[in-house]
């Protein structure tokens, strides 16, 4: 007996290989996920207001947004079972893999790498790495801005020690920055445009060269473990990697959200855009990404920031990598 609609084959395989996909990850839509909430860690500016400016903040579960200024406390905050979700650049989780924490790397982000950058004040006569020797310098430890400037030191052939640094958070390196307090400031953000364009800070380097542009998501072990917690952190990865691919050709919209909860000028946002090293994307957790992250547990290493060696690949957890290859519709 045949059928009065003819059935391709081929579709049906790429269907059921897609719901498998979703399956396999937890997000297969079908599930109730009503009574979920998850926690989940964002920065002021980010994944909060470009949820709410791409459309994708209807989300099937609850979230409740907790607001912290880095990825350490991100990943302190998953180890005390107080977030599912945060987010940070790779340096964090080097550390994490020295100590042992409960935390496992599921997704990266792409981002911009000319907004992490080592600034000077308008009067220093600060000119170029070299001339760091014996100043004051403000970064924020255990993040980006101490890996680039480590990194920045040594090319100069100087290191932390040739410097009087100053581990600061970007809000108080920011005060700082604007008293005379440092002299130079490794920063990433809307912190160092605020500080270029309130106090004129003049950029010396930026990340571009001493940075991957890999920024990981993390995520808490006990919520990957809870099926209901897993299908929402799968649904909310696929709606952050449309709002991610969103950003590039609609960043007015992003940034109006960012200032209306930032409060920086709409136009200093655009003109960051404007200058960033490349487009946002958010993807699957790939070879290439763990092995750029080994090369940062490896140089810090070697520059002496770390203790002991970190193997970082058993953090990363790759359950979520059919479903942030399906195509981002």
């Amino acid at each position: 007996m045949t059928s009065d609609f003819p059935i391709d084959r081929r579709r049906l395989l790429q269907a059921a290989a897609g719901w498998s996909a979703l399956a396999a990850a937890g997000t297969a839509p079908a599930r109730d996920l009503s009574g979920v909430t998850l926690r989940v860690g964002t920065y002021k500016g980010l994944w909060r207001p470009l949820l709410q400016a791409s459309g994708q903040a209807n989300t099937p579960y609850k979230i409740d947004w907790r607001e912290l200024n880095n990825g350490v406390l991100h990943i302190e905050a998953i180890n005390g079972d107080a977030l599912d979700l945060g987010s940070g650049s790779e340096i964090p989780p080097v550390f994490a893999a020295r100590q042992k924490s409960s935390v496992r790397l599921v997704a990266v982000t792409h981002e911009d790498l000319n907004n992490q950058a080592t600034l000077a004040r308008k009067d220093s006569p600060i000119r170029r790495i070299a001339d760091f020797k014996g100043k004051r310098v403000g970064y924020v430890r255990a993040t980006t801005s101490h890996y680039y400037l480590a990194r920045q030191l040594a090319e100069a052939g100087l290191s932390f020690s040739d410097i009087q640094a100053v581990s600061l958070t970007p809000s108080d390196g920011l005060s700082a920055f604007a008293r005379g307090d440092l002299d130079a400031w490794a920063i990433y953000g809307y912190n160092g445009q605020l500080a270029r364009t309130q106090y004129g800070a003049r950029t010396i380097k930026t990340g571009v060269g001493y940075l991957s542009g890999n920024f990981p998501i993390y995520a808490n072990p006990r919520a990957l473990d809870d099926e209901l917690r897993r299908a929402a952190l799968g649904d909310l990865l696929q709606r952050l990697q449309r709002s991610f691919a969103w950003i590039n050709g609609n960043f007015l919209a992003y940034a109006r959200a960012q200032s209306a909860e930032t409060r920086v000028p709409v136009g200093d946002l655009v003109e960051l855009f404007n200058g960033r090293s490349g487009d946002y994307s958010l993807g699957p957790v790939t070879d290439a990404v763990v092995r750029s992250h080994q090369q940062v547990a490896d140089t810090f290493l070697k520059i002496g920031v770390l203790d002991g060696p970190a193997d970082v690949k058993p953090l990363w957890d790759r359950s979520f990598e059919s479903v942030l290859r399906l195509p981002a519709a």
